[in-house]
Order: C-alpha cells, then structure tokens, then sequence
C-alpha cells in the first residue's frame, strides 16, 4: 500500500505519540516505626556500606573481601546486567533505519513453454535459445544496496527500550541483591563456624571434668566404698559428652567448605586457615537500624521488584502498538545485468524508494490476547512488589525479635553457667566425703555442660540473627558500588 505525501507527514506529525500506559511507581503504605524495640536497637540511621566490620574481626574482613571479588554468584550477576544492557540495544535498534549491502551472480534456465529472456536481435537459435529469438538461459548480475526504516508512530519501539532499561537497573538490583545474600552467608558461616569450634572446647572440658569423676567412682568402687551403678553412670555420661564432638567437628568443616565455595576456590581451600579454634566474636552495644522507610529506598530485591514492574508496564505498550498502522521508508540502489563487463555501466543503475504502510485488519485476537497477556503479567509484577515489600518488614521485624530475644537470655544463661559450676564443685565435695549421692553429681555435670553449651549457642544465635537483621535491611551492597558503575559503562 502506497501513500501520498501529505498522509506521510500527518503520521510522521503524529510520531511523538506514544500508546500504552505511563509508569508511575505505585504507593505502598509502610508502618512509621518498627514494631519490635530492644535497648540495644535504635532507630538511628546506620551507614551499612561496611556492617561486617561491627564485629572487630580481621579474619571475617579478610572473608568478605575475597568474597567480592571472586564469587561466582556475584560474576554470574554481573554478566546478567551485560545481557540487559545488550538486549536494551537489539529494542533501540528496531527504530532505526537499516542499511544491507547485497551482491549476486545468478545463473539461470526457463522452460521454453513459459517465461524466457528475450534476446535483442537473436537469430537463429543454437544452444540456449529458442527459434522465436528467446534466450533460456543466461546470466544475471546484481549489486546494491536497500534500506529500510520502520518510523516508531506510535511509540512501540519506545516502549520497548523503556522496559529494557528498566529491566537493566533490574539486573543492577538483582546483582545487589546477590551481594547482600553472600555478604550474609560469609558471616553467617564464619560465626558457625568459631561457634561450632567452642562448643567442642566446652565439651572436651567438660569431658576432663567428666574423667576425673569417673576416676573418682572407680577408686571408690575398688576400695569398697562406691557401687558398680556409680561407675557405668560415670561412664555413660562421659561417653554420651564424647560423642557430641564429631557433629561439632563436621559441621565445623562443613562451613568451611561453604565458606571456600563462597570465595570462589575449592572447599578445602580455607582448611588450614580456619581449622584452628577462634573466639566468637562480640556483638555491638548498639545497633541503630534506620526506619521502615528506608527499606523501600536501600533493599535491593524491592527495588528490583518495582523496576521489572516498570518493565512490564511498558510490555503493554508494546503490545498495544501492534494494533495500529506500521509506517515504513524503503528504497535501494544499485547495479543490474545480464554481463558482468557492464554491470557497473550507467545503464545497468536502478533504484526505487517510498513509504509503505500496513494496517492489520485480522488476527484472530492475537494482537488483543497478547495485550490482555502483557496486562496480567504487569499485575503479577505489582503483586509481588507489593508481597516483597511486606516479605521485607517480616524479615527486618523477626529479625528484630530473634536478636533481642538472644540477648535478653544470654544474662541468664550466664547466672545458669555459674550456679551450675557451683553446684558441681559442691556435688563433687559432697561425694567424696560420702555426705551426697552420686546421682547429684551426675545431674550436676550433665546440667553444667547443658549450661555452657546453650550459653554458646546463645551467643552464636545473637551474631547469626545480627547478621540476618543486616541482610533484611539490605545492608552492605554499596561496597561494589563502584564495580557496578563500570559494570554498566560496559
């Protein structure tokens, strides 16, 4: 279909017309403060480019940064922002023109009772000729070059540069969101492992402890005044505190080799580093977490979820360009001829040009199902900014609850270990002055090592809840700040 000039420029006047809805990001109502208060969580603003540092741990900061730069999960992220960003350039190049330089040399044979070339002045036919003067065969030669631009009238190709660029920033925030995961799982692993290393410490003490008590009840025993039952309890105990340490052992190497993983080499890599015992270290007096909206602004995967909400905004302009008239600029140029001496001469050029336009008028409801297809995935898009946002005050909120719960018991896990370490050196005194039963020795050993055990773990539950209360604020992905930029320089 061909058009007159003035119908050109009206739609080329009507070029700044984009159809299809305009993004505007979407309202979610968040709480003015946190639920769940602590004396030691404020509601102070906290730079978390850095949290890991909180915790005064050269060996963790050593962790962390061999993390960053050799991750796989954090390279696999980064190559999925070269893909948008590439993507972002096949939607761009759809509205501009395109050029093809073409060449041929065809050699060719039509049926005599058909179509034939019809030879100027031919005689008498031999070969490749008919008698009327018809060549039947021959050569043709081409070179040239067409072109073609797809005017964007109603602003589909815009649209879709519009969702890749925000499926760009997506990517962006999902290798954010990757860091944030990993800055987690380092420390996270890291406490579990000096945890783990202490709770093997406190059961091989309390297995000394354990010994000499069953050396106690033997001598007894021999001598005549102790009972048999006192020395297999004695044994029984030890032995069930004994086989407490090959779990503490596995999970120990266990961590590590999460934690080998995690930057980027073998999982045997951080044996010999990380082997030998550590202290837990301390957690912070104060913990200032910001307020809940903050969260909207600092957490990656919120941020991520309203961009692909953006991006699937602008799919349903894309689709609903289809419904309108596609405007097109053609034309070429070149050489055409049956001798290849001639075929650059003046005589053999040609070229043709104009618009054309195309209007679709059946598709069986492909264009309007593809429509009603991009506007129930913009509402799952919205959906799950919405679910993300309340998923994200759930994490920050349980987190919240779980470190405070810690600390608020670790006091009285500590008067627990003393009362039992007193009660346990009385219980002995009393044993082997033959003033108690045996059986309170037994009860206050076992409880004794209970207390030390729980107080560790209470100790490795604040860290690890401290950590997931930094990963639900989205602390931490500012570090690669820079290697993002770079990233999308690329």
């Amino acid at each position: 279909m061909t058009m007159t000039r003035p119908a050109v420029l009206g739609f080329l006047l009507l070029s700044g017309c984009t159809v299809g809805p305009n993004y505007h990001k979407p309202e979610v109502p968040v709480p003015e403060s946190w639920a769940e208060t602590s004396d030691t969580i404020t509601a102070v603003p906290m730079n978390m480019v850095q949290w890991w540092t909180v915790f005064n741990d050269t060996q963790l900061d050593s962790l962390v940064d061999r993390a960053l730069r050799s991750n796989k999960s954090l390279q696999l992220a980064e190559a999925r922002i070269l893909q948008a960003r590439a993507q972002r350039i096949v939607a761009a190049s759809s509205g501009l023109p395109m050029l093809n330089a073409s060449s041929s040399s065809t050699r060719l044979e039509r049926s005599a009772n058909a179509f034939a070339f019809t030879s100027a002045g031919a005689g008498p036919t031999t070969g490749g000729t008919t008698g009327g003067g018809f060549v039947r065969r021959g050569d043709l030669f081409q070179a040239g070059l067409d072109a073609s631009w797809e005017i964007d009238v109603f602003g589909g190709v815009r649209r879709a540069v519009e969702a890749a660029d925000a499926n760009i920033a997506a990517a962006q925030e999902d290798f954010r969101d990757t860091l944030v995961t990993l800055l987690g799982e380092v420390a996270t692993n890291y406490f579990q492992i000096r945890g783990n290393q202490r709770r093997i410490a406190v059961a091989i003490e309390n297995i000394d402890i354990q010994r000499k008590t069953v050396e106690l009840t033997q001598g007894r025993f021999q001598a005549g005044l102790g009972s048999r039952l006192e020395v297999a309890q004695a044994e029984a105990l030890l032995a069930t505190t004994e086989s407490q340490i090959p779990p503490f052992e596995t999970a120990v190497k266990q961590s590590i080799h999460q934690l080998g993983v995690l930057i980027g080499s073998e999982p045997e890599t951080l044996l010999p580093e990380l082997s030998p015992p550590g202290p837990i270290p301390p957690a912070p007096p104060e913990v200032p977490i910001g307020l809940p909206s903050d969260l909207l602004r600092r957490r990656p995967d919120i941020r991520r979820a309203e961009r692909q909400l953006a991006a699937a905004t602008a799919q349903i302009g894309v689709a609903v360009a289809d419904l309108f008239p596609k405007l097109s600029l053609t034309g070429a140029y070149g050489y055409l001829s049956t001798k290849g001496s001639n075929l650059f001469s003046p005589g053999s050029q040609f070229w043709n040009g104009g618009p054309s336009l195309s209007l679709p008028i059946f598709d069986a409801g492909r264009i309007r199902g593809n429509i009603q297809v991009q506007t129930a995935l913009q509402k799952q898009a919205l959906a799950i900014y919405e679910n993300t946002v309340l998923t994200a005050l759930q994490d920050v909120e349980n987190s919240i609850v779980a470190y405070a719960e810690a600390q608020a018991a670790r006091a009285s896990l500590a008067r627990a270990v003393c009362a039992n370490q007193e009660a346990t050196q009385i219980a002995q005194d009393l044993y082997e002055k033959g003033l108690s039963d045996f059986l309170n020795v037994l009860q206050s050993e076992g409880a004794l090592y209970q207390a030390q055990d729980r107080l560790i773990q209470n100790e490795q539950q604040a860290l690890t809840s401290l950590v997931a209360l930094f990963k639900a604020l989205g602390g931490g992905w500012e570090v690669l700040a820079g290697e993002t930029r770079r990233t999308e320089e690329r």
